[in-house]
């Protein structure tokens, strides 16, 4: 898939703090793929990281999430955190825990995520939040935002379009672009 142009920078229209958002859009054909996505992802995850995802009910944010685990090598399986808002798995190495969460049911913002009483610094994990658009953006400026659109209703149709956004410093020179090889 090819990569969208980006915007000329102007010094004028922006703060020099700000970097223009890096993004990669690609096509996915079976949930294999998508948690192969989850796996190729967790190389250029760090601890601090913030990944949103968002798409409708079986878009496959929960198997991209899987794939994620994998790929950083955590403890347990990772299941939809529906019903307890939010899992931690802990690292089996060196690496940083995963924290899923499902903010469906938030109302948002760093103090409900505060108030999940997690077991974890947010600063030492990776903290993947399903449904957080308008909830978490407030934990960090540098974020990576994924929308997965598949097709609705009464289908079998597996393709998903996966867009994938990085937004602030971080997420300039990350290298999003790799994903697409």
């Amino acid at each position: 898939m090819e990569r969208p142009a980006a915007a000329p920078y102007d010094p004028a229209e922006h703060d020099p703090a700000e970097h223009a958002p890096a993004g990669t859009r690609l096509t996915i054909t079976s949930p294999e793929q998508m948690r192969e996505l989850g796996r190729r992802l967790a190389k250029l995850l760090r601890a601090g990281d913030l990944v949103m995802l968002s798409g409708e009910l079986g878009a496959g944010k929960t198997t991209l999430t899987r794939g994620l685990g994998e790929g950083l090598g955590v403890r347990g399986a990772v299941t939809s955190p529906t019903f307890v808002i939010a899992r931690v798995h802990p690292s089996l190495g060196d690496g940083p825990p995963l924290v899923h969460v499902d903010a469906y049911r938030l109302g948002g913002g760093l103090d409900e995520m505060e108030d999940l009483d997690l077991d974890v610094s947010l600063s030492d994990s990776v903290i993947v939040v399903e449904w957080g658009e308008g909830k978490v953006e407030e934990l960090t400026e540098d974020r990576l935002q994924l929308v997965i659109h598949r097709a609705v209703g009464d289908t079998t149709d597996e393709v998903r379009h996966v867009t994938l956004t990085g937004l602030g410093e971080r997420w300039a020179e990350a290298g999003l672009e790799t994903l697409t090889a």
